[in-house]
């Protein structure tokens, strides 16, 4: 194609994917090499784990993702023909490597919210979560079984019985530790001392919805009945099913359950509420008669249409559009309403929520340097078994200096580097992109030498602060 838009999406998608493997990368390491004293694997907060998978799966499958895209920009930019079916490429190769990537990237954004919905229920039940190593290894079944399931997105392609009936089975197989998840939240809930917080209502809405659109993928995942409903309606809808009852939704129950702890002050709790039921019925009300117009063989991509059976179920999705519209002004309401409120809404405890894990041991929102003594862990959930036990995290007996990193534009310098780099590559100022690439090198390696990297703490700063929040805390 030419013109330089795909260009443009070529360099964009390969810098930020560069720079998502670098995080990746950077989260593998942190959570495996820098855990607290005593926390073993097996002590971690699933929120550890699911965010462990989801980086690894970022590091495994991201490279993908540059190589085909780096195959792509040699097909447009130097005349090669790995995709071109003339020139004996395969333009089916590239629709396969996107989604070999694609895919797992699903649950790169899935993986995360399931841990923000262990940490809610577990918080809000007021329970340890259920079946705890079986949670763990469903988070690592999916990481594995994300890279076997590709091909369903093109059963259609032509492969034969034998492939899809493979991938037919794999993505069938997929959903059993999905299911394994929702029997643990359920249990988890079963017999708990419920409080219906609004991050809880976002866990519970999200349960029904993920459901709803995992057992639509199922459908999906038989061959026969996708070459009917490829590319309808019908797959849009599962599609917004999962992501939406999924990824928002966990996002926005981890944006109410979070809030206090990074900002000090909790968000405004009925509008909240007003915000996830406008969003759980507009969800509904929008996207179920997305599927029965698939079934009635409406497809995707339509930008006009003759069929008069189809309008009602139209004019429908969009009155549940302007639902979830009131949702989202619900949600710019409660966070300015917050803002205003913040005094009487401030956190003082540090621990608005009774919650279980030991960020909740920390002031809100916490000290630059976290832990003024880093904790021991002694077990699973190590801040709600220091309350049972009637012992909050301990003032040091004696207070020493500690250091911490120093704040560094690197990140900035480099990013502004970088675009300067893609814009130059997408028109082909060749001296811009190599002063592009000139300047993030030179950033970086002044970054990789620096002799000042850190900062310290003075031992009277850390007693100041510790002592002036322990009271709070153990009063709470």
């Amino acid at each position: 194609m030419p013109g330089v838009g795909v260009d443009y999406y070529l360099w964009a998608l390969q810098i930020s994917g560069i720079g998502t493997l670098m995080g990746g990368i950077n989260l593998v390491t942190t959570i495996l090499k820098m855990r607290a004293p005593g926390m073993t694997y097996t002590r971690m907060p699933i929120f550890c784990w699911t965010a462990l998978a989801s980086n690894l799966l970022i590091v495994a499958a991201f490279p993908i993702l540059t190589a085909t895209l780096a195959m792509l920009l040699l097909d447009r930019y130097l005349g090669f023909h790995f995709f071109t079916n003339e020139a004996g490429g395969n333009a089916m190769m590239y629709i396969n490597l996107i989604w070999a990537w694609g895919h797992p990237e699903v649950y790169i954004l899935m993986l995360p919210a399931f841990g923000i919905f262990s940490e809610v229920i577990a918080t809000f039940a007021g329970k340890p979560l259920f079946g705890y190593r079986s949670m763990v290894a469903a988070t690592m079944s999916i990481c594995v079984l994300s890279f076997m399931v590709w091909l369903h997105h093109f059963f259609t392609m032509g492969a034969g019985a034998n492939v899809n009936a493979f991938f037919g089975v794999m993505t069938m197989i997929i959903a059993i530790p999905t299911g394994v998840k929702v029997f643990n939240w359920l249990f988890t809930l079963y017999g708990g001392r419920i409080r219906f917080s609004v991050p809880l209502l976002w866990s519970l809405g999200f349960m029904i919805t993920f459901v709803i659109g995992g057992m639509t993928g199922v459908l999906l995942a038989v061959p026969p009945v996708d070459f009917v409903l490829h590319n309808s309606l019908f797959l849009v809808a599962h599609f917004h099913n999962v992501v939406i009852g999924g990824v928002l939704f966990g996002a926005m129950a981890g944006y109410n359950y979070w809030f206090p702890k990074a900002f000090g002050f909790r968000l405004h709790e009925p509008l909240g509420r007003a915000s996830f039921w406008c969003w759980i019925i507009g969800f509904y009300v929008a996207f179920m008669p997305l599927y029965v117009l698939g079934l009635l063989g409406m497809t995707r991509r339509m930008n006009h249409y003759a069929n008069p059976e189809w309008q009602p179920y139209l004019v429908v999705a969009t009155g549940g559009a302007a639902i979830i519209l009131c949702g989202i002004v619900f949600q710019i309401l409660q966070l300015v309403v917050s803002i205003r409120r913040r005094e009487a809404l401030r956190d003082v405890t540090g621990d608005p929520w009774n919650g279980r894990t030991l960020e909740w041991s920390l002031p809100s929102p916490p000290p630059p340097y976290n832990y003024a003594v880093l904790p021991q862990v002694e077990d699973r959930d190590a801040f709600w078994l220091m309350k049972r036990a009637g012992r909050a995290p301990p003032i040091a007996p004696a207070y020493a200096p500690i250091e911490v990193p120093r704040n560094s534009p690197t990140g900035f310098v480099t990013a502004f580097f970088a675009s300067a780099t893609g814009f130059a590559l997408i028109w082909h100022i060749w001296w811009l992109a190599a002063l592009g690439l000139a300047g993030a090198f030179v950033t970086l390696l002044v970054f990789a030498w620096r002799r000042d990297a850190e900062t310290e703490v003075s031992a009277g700063e850390l007693e100041r602060i510790d002592r002036e929040y322990q009271p709070r805390r153990v009063s709470a």
